[in-house]
């Protein structure tokens, strides 16, 4: 009941264009949580396993990677890699939310395990730590309850919902994704590191494991970075000297 009233007290706290995007993206989620759970059935894996890896892992692209290498005849601990791989960029994502974090060990633990690319990136778009915080909290527990509940629904379904390329459902979670980021991409530099990473993605994977080519396409951001340093540099010393000049 606390728990309930403090999500809503969350809820509240966020304006609206926050909570729609975190509504589409829990949406989103629930259609690639749901595949998830029929893949893995329909793959020969008893109805338990996508289950409990769910409420364990939580983690959509760990979980299909370790799924994939498993049905594909992979060892456990290759799985087990192959997540840990993917779960890699997490690691500085601690660094970045510590601050909506208290103190309470047990809050620092459940939000570790909430702490996925949307909770932070949904946390980073706020203007203070209140907000940041609901912003956390709010698309960690939500996603956390929308995506285990469509495991358990495509795990019972089995190969009702099979191949998720048939039914189009691969392309639902980076639709909305695309969605979101979009209005973002309103400054030359943020463009030109957006453009950058995709074309170092795509580059990147007919040749490595899914999931890297993202995490090498940060590279854009990086270079990205450098120029519009490089640029403001430049501009202050050029202001400078006009001033030195009068």
């Amino acid at each position: 009941m606390f728990i309930l009233m403090d999500m809503y007290s969350l809820w509240r706290t966020l304006d609206r264009d926050t909570r729609r995007d975190i509504a589409l993206v829990c949406l989103a989620d629930a259609i690639v949580g749901a595949s998830f759970g029929a893949i893995a059935v329909s793959g020969g894996m008893r109805p338990w396993v996508p289950v409990v890896m769910s409420l364990l892992v939580f983690a959509g692209g760990a979980q299909f990677a370790a799924v994939g290498v498993v049905l594909a005849g992979g060892s456990p601990v290759a799985a087990v890699v192959a997540g840990l791989v993917l779960n890699a960029r997490l690691l500085p994502f601690g660094f970045t939310v510590a601050d909506v974090l208290d103190g309470r060990w047990w809050t620092r633990l459940l939000g570790a395990h909430v702490m996925i690319d949307e909770s932070v990136a949904f946390a980073l778009r706020q203007p203070d730590r209140q907000r940041r915080r609901a912003a956390f909290w709010t698309c960690g527990l939500g996603l956390f309850l929308v995506w285990n509940l469509a495991v358990v629904l495509g795990a019972l379904a089995g190969g009702v919902i099979g191949d998720t390329d048939a039914f189009g459902l691969d392309a639902a979670f980076p639709t909305v994704l695309l969605a979101l980021v979009l209005p973002s991409l309103t400054g030359r530099g943020t463009r030109n590191a957006a453009l950058l990473g995709a074309v170092v993605a795509v580059a990147a994977t007919p040749f490595l494991p899914a999931g890297l080519p993202v995490l090498l396409a940060l590279a854009g951001l990086v270079l990205a970075g450098r120029s519009a340093t490089a640029a403001e540099t430049t501009s202050t010393t050029q202001t400078g000297s006009t001033r030195e000049a009068h």
